[in-house]
């Protein structure tokens, strides 16, 4: 078969779609799929594929693709590299990976544009069930995958600090969330006095955030570590028991979450979005915004080493789900049905 493959951004960019993108084209290929991706991602990097990845297509090159292709996947709605089908009428596989909503929740041209192009898709596939039913109702559901090749346990890392928080420094990330509720433990009782946060990124917000971090007295207690990516931070998770995801945006799934879980973490995540989804029993949930819960959370985790024991081991049944191969198996699935290989999912 042969898979035309959609996505805005590709490698050498590291944001989820990007490396969502890269896991399914790999296993798309690997099962004996012809594959081609079509970005506008210009810069080539240094990584060799299995497959042809066409940068910035022109016209032309646009319409070629698209009469070649058996089916046209589309790694979150692509209309600017999937308007050709129209005039070639392939069938269509559309994955819902973020939602179709402005960054402030409202609905612009572009966004109903979207759901129109939705309609004449074969399938549509929504990462968590908070995508579906606020996006497209009759969704198949397919979390995403991780990365089980880097984020792995490593027992030769010694795990010796408490919390981290991984993620872009942006307000909607909630990192000032974190240290509040740090805060509210470490004055709030002498056993906690000694707790440690790793902060894991870089953006706008780091300056203040680390003013906070000394308007609380947290100094010693908080480490800026910037931004961590590869090996390096596969090692970093692995050097830390809990991972903190206190995201007052609602997330449409959450890898992070996942990828903390596979080194060995214990996911605290808020409740929106697709948050709950990711870390599934294997995490806890707590209302979106509210810093006392965030701290109640915390509190409840590292005193009771039965519930630790219990999520850890609901971990190992939840990353299996996630795994790439099974992922990919899922999404093929749905693919090889919408091009009539298979009986319609």
């Amino acid at each position: 078969m042969k898979i035309l493959f959609l996505t805005h951004r590709f490698y050498p960019y590291i944001g989820g779609i990007e490396v969502n993108s890269e896991i399914l084209a790999h296993a798309f290929s690997e099962a004996g799929h012809e594959v081609r991706v079509l970005t506008w991602t210009l810069d080539p990097g240094n990584k060799p594929f299995p497959f042809e990845v066409i940068r910035s297509p022109s016209r032309g090159r646009l319409f070629k693709e698209h009469a070649w292709a058996d089916i046209v996947y589309e790694n979150n709605p692509c209309l600017q590299l999937a308007w050709p089908g129209l005039l070639f009428n392939r069938p269509g596989v559309v994955a819902l990976r973020t939602w179709i909503a402005r960054n402030g929740g409202e609905t612009g041209y572009q966004d109903r544009l979207k759901k129109l192009w939705l309609r004449r898709a074969v399938s549509v596939i929504a990462v968590s069930d908070a995508v579906r039913e606020r996006c497209w109702p009759r969704a198949i559901v397919i979390g995403n995958p991780y990365r089980d090749n880097l984020f792995t346990i490593r027992p030769e890392v010694l795990r010796n600090r408490d919390f981290i928080f991984l993620g872009r420094l942006v307000s909607d990330k909630g990192a000032d969330q974190a240290i509040r509720a740090l805060s509210l433990l470490v004055k709030g009782d002498s056993k906690f006095r000694g707790l440690s946060l790793t902060i894991a990124g870089e953006g706008p917000e780091r300056q203040n955030l680390e003013d906070l971090t000394r308007k609380l007295h947290l100094e010693d207690n908080i480490t800026f570590r910037g931004a961590v990516k590869g090996s390096e931070l596969a090692d970093c998770l692995n050097s830390h028991k809990y991972m903190l995801v206190p995201s007052v945006w609602e997330e449409p799934f959450g890898n992070v979450a996942l990828e903390g879980m596979a080194c060995g973490c214990i996911p605290i995540v808020s409740d929106g979005g697709g948050l709950p989804d990711a870390v599934g029993r294997a995490g806890l949930v707590f209302p979106r915004g509210d810093i006392n819960a965030l701290a109640d959370s915390i509190k409840t985790v590292i005193s009771d080493p039965g519930l630790e024991l219990e999520l850890r081991r609901e971990a190992i049944s939840h990353l299996e789900r996630h795994r790439p191969d099974v992922i990919s198996r899922r999404y093929l699935d749905v693919i090889e049905a919408a091009a009539g290989l298979k009986m319609k999912v």
